[in-house]
């Protein structure tokens, strides 16, 4: 966590975070231009975000996009904030005007297990209970095949989609369409895509949430941060991370 705390520490890769988070997945010109210093000097402040883990880049066609991922800053809030500290809101919609075009969400965690550990833990449905707030996803787990995501606690389907791809250990793409709300029903279907990447001992997992509208429901995207962290916790300790979202149905 040490590089996470020196990428936090100066105020213009503050600024970059906060520019990504108002609007994710930008190129390297369109930052320059808010800044007054250098290209290179944007450049290497993102090379430092980047080192962190605290962005992720995409390549779309010739254009690299810049994107700003939370994992890291939920997982410094794992360790040292109380669960009881943090207000409920997390869990409650963003309502704002709908428009149309799509937005992209990019998540992206080291975990050291191995390629075949991390696809058990994602297809399991006993085990993606443990860290994705109580809840199962059952599945036959082969191309075109269908999914339900549902709860102990509750008798209702709370998530459906279809497995759109499925490369084990390596890629997963699913449609995903919320159910557990009437205002997440509206939001229509959209895709998760789960890429596996092994580096040394350690797995590097991309969870990319596209297809949404702009503006989106943030109930939609808004738990992979808390469930990234609880999949990291339990592969690497055995542990149950409590989270805001798994006391929802407790």
């Amino acid at each position: 966590m040490d590089a996470v705390f020196r990428a936090l520490a100066d105020p213009t890769r503050r600024s970059l975070l906060d520019e990504l988070f108002a609007n994710d997945g930008q190129t390297l010109g369109a930052l320059e231009e808010r800044f007054s210093m250098t290209r290179f000097g944007v450049m290497k402040h993102l090379k430092l975000l980047e080192e962190a883990g605290l962005v992720v880049t995409k390549r779309r066609g010739r254009q690299k996009l810049h994107y700003l991922n939370p994992v890291p800053i939920r997982l410094v809030h794992d360790r040292w904030v109380s669960k009881y500290a943090e207000p409920w809101v997390a869990g409650l919609s963003d309502l704002k005007e709908r428009l149309e075009r799509s937005m992209e969400k990019v998540y992206e965690i080291y975990i050291r297990t191995t390629p075949e550990r991390l696809w058990e833990a994602i297809t399991d449905s006993d085990i993606r209970a443990k860290y994705q707030f109580g809840n199962w996803q059952r599945s036959e787990w082969t191309p075109g095949s269908r999914y339900e995501m549902g709860n102990p606690n509750t008798p209702d389907i709370l998530a459906e989609g279809e497995n759109v791809e499925v490369d084990p250990p390596r890629r997963l793409v699913q449609t995903m369409v919320a159910l557990w709300g009437e205002d997440v029903k509206q939001e229509g279907t959209s895709r998760v895509t789960w890429e596996i990447e092994p580096v040394g001992d350690s797995c590097r997992l991309t969870v990319t949430h596209d297809q949404l509208r702009e503006e989106a429901n943030s109930q939609l995207y808004g738990g992979w941060p808390m469930i990234l962290s609880g999949l990291k916790t339990w592969l690497e300790t055995g542990d149950v991370l409590t989270t805001p979202g798994s006391l929802m149905y407790s």
